[in-house]
């Protein structure tokens, strides 16, 4: 039976990118045949709409069959599951109402670990390779909920003078998290919206390659219309234009991310 694979993508700085890595990595490893679950946990919604219509997704997080109703009365998330338009890649959405998930959880019993009671089913099951968790840009409980269902973290950063900012913060909390969830590793660092022109990208990745212990992914992901493109018409870039670099991108790191967390 296959094991499968838990990632969930963060920081608490917003802008960094997350939203977008998560749903193109999601898109390419299904392009590699891989079986993927994508799990929206952001109140903005962006993982959905990028699969989805703005209307769809709007109608889905008005009703009851999203991920902020399956934690609040704590159900299998194997009955909240939608396909998307594209084989193997499968969809979890979102509802706004996750801005008060936080109250929600606040008096549950051992309320860090609620969401990976959600998905141990589908995780048994042994359905899906990978399963994708977008966070929101908080450091919180739930974040922390995310991190506890999680066997791995990708960072996305972005390549810019303020892209580091709190990056200490996000790294304090996650070894806050592994002192309840130790077996919880970080994949890398996955550094984003990239203009190789500019000194602040080589410093960047100066910086980064100082942190102690911390893997930074070889793959980087630079600045391309084609991504706005994209989901402007509620696609992956891997999928709605497959020839840009953004998608050759993206699907390099979408293979070095395989690679990371199956050792």
């Amino acid at each position: 039976m296959n094991k499968t694979k838990t990632i969930c993508f963060t920081n608490n700085k917003g802008g960094s990118g997350k939203s977008t890595t998560c749903s193109n990595i999601g898109a390419a490893m299904a392009r590699a045949g891989k079986k993927v679950l994508m799990i929206d946990g952001d109140m903005q919604l962006n993982l959905s709409l990028a699969f989805f219509s703005e209307d769809w997704v709007l109608e889905q997080a008005a009703g009851d069959k999203n991920l902020y109703h399956a934690i609040r009365e704590q159900k299998d998330l194997a009955d909240y599951i939608v396909h998307t338009d594209y084989e193997n890649l499968d969809l979890i959405p979102s509802s706004t109402l996750m801005s008060s998930i936080e109250y929600e959880l606040f008096t549950k019993w051992q309320r860090e670990f609620i969401l990976k009671k959600c998905i141990q089913n589908i995780k048994d099951s042994g359905v899906y390779d990978y399963i994708l968790i977008d966070a929101p840009p908080t450091l919180g409980g739930w974040v922390m909920n995310i991190l506890c269902a999680s066997d791995q973290v990708v960072v996305p950063v972005e390549a810019s003078p303020w892209g580091m900012f709190g990056l200490a913060n996000m790294f304090d909390f996650l070894n806050e998290v592994k002192q309840i969830a130790p077996e919880l590793k970080v994949a890398g660092i996955a550094v984003t919206k990239v203009d190789t022109r500019k000194n602040y990208f080589k410093q960047t990745m100066e910086t980064l390659h100082e942190l102690e212990e911390i893997y930074v992914f070889d793959s980087f992901i630079r600045v391309d219309s084609s991504v706005e493109w994209a989901q402007d018409n509620s696609a992956p870039v891997v999928e709605y234009k497959k020839s840009s670099r953004s998608a050759k991108e993206y699907t390099a790191l979408a293979e070095e991310v395989m690679r990371r967390v199956s050792r």
